[in-house]
């Protein structure tokens, strides 16, 4: 089997491959794709604090939104249906090696990734609910807690636990149900104060529910990310470990196919502009028609963007495994500790912003930002330099640690 892999050991991160390995090795094209697609959630947060004054409601919106915000954003829908196949991909590999790669074993291994699953899960979604969410507002008593991506992968870890129990064909068949079919529930919606809507906001109706302890702090949660289409995600990165332990050729071809496959169905669904997505207009110039095509629901994922974005990610993987090895390794080293680089870079623009607003002064409204989306891309590129850096010496520590608690780092 050739697979490029590096020997050292694996930093655990619960909502990545990161997290769900612990092999002597590391398959580095799964970090190089996710140190990618971080660096692209970089530059989308970038825009959450340093572009305010420019923002729109919907920053893919064809009729308000520029070009160029626009394909910035979309670049970014990469990163979180990368990640949940990510995890469930790992929980896979993270089953196998439990069970030392034999078939009799595989119950065993099985029962050790549902676990790790459970656990990881429900560490993340305290995550989330604490240090996360004041990355975000720096405020120990906001009016809304916002629930996203750390809260999803959390949850959708929790029902994973439970899924992989199911038949590898019945588990695919669930996953593509879910992916594909979700759409259908559309019509369904529970108003506010209804019995079952806040099950509903948390599971696919993004909304807003109503906190028991408003007087504590946190009036409402925001269900930004409704959860559903991601347990199907996972689902499915779950249902492709095995090709991940096998023959490089034979690998690279379903990846490939795969790839192609999704997206040969996008345009499919995209072209009848009947189902997957809000239909698609014609608009008053070419790229604005490109834009309504590609302009896709992610909350929550349509079944034509998880199309998109896992068909394109999946064609990115393939070319990782064959990409110069500088270059997988540069990437890798931000994908070898996503959880460490996600509360940093969090942080990071937090506090950037504020000495930025602090020396400069406000120089768009009440606040500090840059003129235009090309900054957001050299801002990232700044921010990624010293991250880099820190995610090297931070994988470095993890490594030469003993203590229990690091794995949840």
């Amino acid at each position: 089997m050739t697979m490029s892999t590096t020997a050292t050991p694996v930093p655990a991160f619960a909502s990545s491959t990161a997290a769900l390995i612990r092999a002597v090795g590391r398959i580095r094209s799964i970090d190089a794709l996710r140190g990618l697609v971080i660096l692209l959630m970089l530059v989308d947060h970038a825009r959450e604090f340093f572009f305010i004054h420019a923002q729109v409601s919907d920053p893919m919106d064809v009729e308000t939104t520029s070009p160029a915000l626009f394909f910035t954003r979309l670049s970014a829908h990469l990163c979180a249906p990368v990640f949940v196949a990510l995890t469930g991909l790992g929980a896979w590999l993270y089953g196998n090696k439990q069970a030392g790669g034999a078939n009799a074993a595989q119950v065993s291994g099985t029962r050790s990734a549902s676990e790790f699953l459970l656990k990881r899960g429900l560490f993340l979604v305290v995550l989330e609910l604490t240090v996360v969410s004041f990355a975000w507002t720096f405020s120990f008593t906001p009016e809304i807690i916002y629930l996203q991506v750390i809260w999803a992968i959390g949850l959708s870890m929790i029902a994973l636990a439970a899924l992989v129990h199911l038949p590898r064909p019945v588990l695919i068949a669930v996953g593509l149900a879910i992916v594909l079919g979700h759409n259908l529930l559309d019509p369904v919606t529970i108003a506010a104060g209804q019995p079952g809507h806040a099950i509903w906001a948390v599971l696919h109706d993004r909304g807003f529910i109503d906190l028991p302890w408003a007087n504590l702090g946190g009036a409402q949660a925001r269900t930004s990310y409704p959860l559903l289409p991601w347990i199907g995600i996972a689902a499915l990165g779950y249902a492709i470990g095995p090709w991940f332990v096998g023959e490089q050729r034979v690998r690279l071809r379903r990846l490939v196919l795969t790839g192609l496959g999704a997206l040969a169905l996008f345009v499919v669904l995209r072209a009848i502009n009947l189902y997957g997505d809000a239909p698609w207009a014609v608009q008053a110039t070419p790229i604005q028609t490109v834009m309504s095509v590609l302009n896709l629901t992610k909350y929550p994922p349509s079944a034509d963007f998880v199309l998109l974005t896992l068909g394109v990610g999946a064609l990115i993987l393939a070319g990782l495994e064959k990409a110069p090895d500088r270059l997988v390794g540069l990437l890798a080293v931000f994908g070898g500790a996503p959880l460490f680089f996600y509360l940093i870079h969090l942080y990071g623009l937090h506090l950037l912003n504020l000495m930025a607003l602090a020396v400069f002064g406000a120089n768009q409204g009440d606040g500090f930002g840059v003129s235009g989306v090309g900054w957001l891309w050299l801002l990232a590129a700044v921010v990624a330099v010293p991250c880099w850096f820190a995610c090297r010496w931070f994988a470095g520590v993890k490594r030469r640690s003993s203590q229990w608690w690091m794995r949840y780092l």
